[in-house]
């Protein structure tokens, strides 16, 4: 099992806190630092000192950290442009020398969008085109060869001529200049289509084991019924994280994040050492290949030093 730090830095980070969780997530051995992209603190409106764009704090962070891979889960397709989000996302993969990742949905959290004077969409369902014409555009940006152009028309997005460029540093499983795309979520058509169509890694957050294999299996359908090997796809999940080396430790780490211990032990990675690591491996062997530990408590990085050195060693053959 993979196992990778994911950030909620909306609710409170500046880019010094972002960094130095980022080189404590490559030193304690894990593969990946991954961020939030929100601009709104959940739970209030503060979230001091205020939001911080994630694909110019990723480019910083591909600059100054190196070997362990960095990306969004997810970014919102509310929030930029297709083609600006694919020229930055193909900067920050060539910064980074390949290393980028592109977790994107179609947004779910109005309030930000009220807040920032951003367009949320009528419903679900437009929101859900939005995201697929961005993948279209995206993908077919990168596709497409240098010295050639992109058109699309779309219901919401035209684009004529276009050179597809920058390319991504990364090759795809098409051949071409890609970045790795994520996508995740529990609905139960038109999601797991989608996904066949477009992700190279499929995500499930904050579920049970149980709703997390379900939806894995609807992917691998909709793979199959697309003429796509259901392999090809990395099968992940969320949890947020709260490990202890006693039980006043995981009480300690559960209260820094406003949370109760038997909840985060029933909905999360959390408890002791052994129960984490256990819980863990039982994901493994139900298919689930990759983790994303949501770390909300930026300061306390003893914390992933922990997991690294006593949990991470045990996981990386389940």
């Amino acid at each position: 099992m993979d196992l990778r730090i994911f950030t909620e830095p909306q609710q409170g980070a500046s880019y010094a806190d972002l960094l130095a969780v980022a080189t404590a997530t490559r030193d304690a051995g894990f593969s990946a630092f991954f961020r939030s992209d929100h601009i709104l603190k959940m739970g209030g409106v503060s979230g001091d000192p205020g939001p911080s764009d994630a694909w110019v704090t990723l480019g910083a962070i591909a600059a100054q950290v190196p070997d362990i891979r960095l990306g969004t889960l997810v970014t919102s397709a509310t929030f930029r442009h297709p083609s600006m989000l694919a020229i930055a996302v193909a900067n920050v993969d060539d910064i980074s020398g390949g290393r980028v990742e592109l977790g994107l949905g179609s947004g779910w959290y109005a309030d930000e969008h009220t807040a920032y004077g951003l367009p949320f969409g009528e419903s679900f369902g437009q929101r859900f085109g939005w995201l697929t014409e961005q993948l279209e555009i995206i993908t077919g940006l990168w596709d497409t060869p240098i010295g050639a152009t992109f058109d699309h028309a779309g219901e919401t997005y035209r684009l004529a001529g276009a050179p597809g460029l920058p390319k991504p540093v990364q090759t795809g499983r098409t051949g071409t200049p890609r970045v790795p795309i994520i996508i995740g979520g529990h609905g139960p058509k038109k999601t797991p289509a989608l996904a066949a169509r477009f992700a190279d890694e499929f995500n499930v957050a904050f579920s049970s084991l149980d709703v997390t294999t379900t939806q894995f299996g609807r992917v691998r359908a909709a793979a199959e019924a697309a003429g796509r090997a259901p392999g090809e796809l990395v099968y992940s999940a969320a949890q947020v994280l709260c490990v202890g080396r006693d039980e006043a430790e995981v009480a300690r780490r559960a209260a820094a994040i406003g949370r109760e211990v038997q909840e985060l032990r029933e909905n999360g990675a959390a408890g002791s050492v052994a129960e984490v690591t256990d819980k863990l491996g039982r994901w493994a062997e139900a298919g689930v290949e990759r983790v994303y530990l949501q770390v909300l408590d930026l300061a306390d990085l003893d914390h992933l030093a922990l997991v690294g050195e006593q949990v991470l060693p045990a996981l990386r053959t389940a």
